[in-house]
């Protein structure tokens, strides 16, 4: 079983909670277009740590949901992504940490990754401005596809994801206004990783979230939940409990961005 598509809901959920605290609390406003990028941005990245889990290539078999998004050519990237996650965790571990053949749940599911990710997103950004937004809007956008909508996804085949990936970013490209700043998409990247993180933790593998930090001399220290409380990945707490509540949090906060619905609550507020 996958945890894809609550790791979406949760990365858009999570964006848009951020965007509501960020125009309530310090009056940073956003265009619809440009709230509508961040949250593509977050619920793709909230898929991305997943790209270290590769499969077969020339056969496009195997690997995590997201690795088969665009067909063959995804499972080229998440193998480079797998072999160099194995690589940093091989040089980097420790006698403690024990020894790997793969990259899974290794460099990619850790905070510092989350970071450079997210400062690589806002440099590349800061230099090429609004058009970085297309390769970078493609990746996300076909990631968020495949994670929100895998069934359809898988049936459709990856070059219908690739079209709808491509036309996204394009018209998304079309839609931004070039006057402002777009490396707020870092942040959208940085965020979505580590929510992705802080969902696999509740699982009973964990994730060596604080990397290199060592803890009980192992530098890739797996942080989750006891077995006795930890869910298995598409139980019934995920898909009852779970799914509903990071949708109705999305919900909730994308309303309370609606000016008419926040002088509404202040009118019930007031005396």
């Amino acid at each position: 079983m996958v945890m894809g598509p609550t790791h979406a809901v949760s990365g858009a959920a999570a964006w848009l909670v951020a965007s509501a605290v960020a125009e309530s609390v310090f009056d940073y406003h956003q265009s619809p277009v440009t709230i509508a990028v961040g949250t593509i941005a977050c619920t793709g990245a909230a898929l991305l740590p997943d790209l270290d889990c590769s499969g077969r290539v020339l056969q496009n078999k195997g690997g995590a949901i997201v690795a088969r998004t665009f067909g063959v050519f995804s499972l080229f990237l998440a193998e480079c992504v797998e072999k160099f996650s194995l690589g940093v965790y091989l040089v980097t571990r420790t006698k403690k940490d024990g020894k790997k053949t793969n990259g899974h749940r290794t460099f990619t599911h850790t905070w510092l990754f989350a970071v450079l990710l997210g400062l690589g997103v806002a440099a590349l950004i800061n230099r090429y401005e609004k058009a970085a937004v297309i390769p970078i809007m493609f990746l996300l956008t076909g990631l968020a596809i495949r994670g929100f909508m895998n069934a359809w996804a898988k049936k459709q085949g990856w070059w219908v994801v690739t079209l709808l990936s491509l036309t996204v970013a394009f018209g998304l490209y079309e839609l931004l206004p070039g006057n402002i700043s777009y490396k707020v998409l870092g942040a959208a990247v940085a965020i979505g990783c580590i929510i992705h993180t802080l969902g696999d933790m509740i699982t009973k593998m964990g994730c060596p979230v604080i990397f290199p930090i060592p803890i009980k001399r192992r530098v890739w220290y797996e942080i989750g939940l006891p077995d006795s409380i930890a869910l298995r990945a598409g139980s019934k707490v995920e898909k009852k409990l779970l799914m509903p509540l990071f949708t109705t949090t999305a919900v909730v906060a994308l309303f309370f961005m609606l000016p008419s619905v926040r002088d509404m609550i202040a009118g019930w507020i007031s005396p």
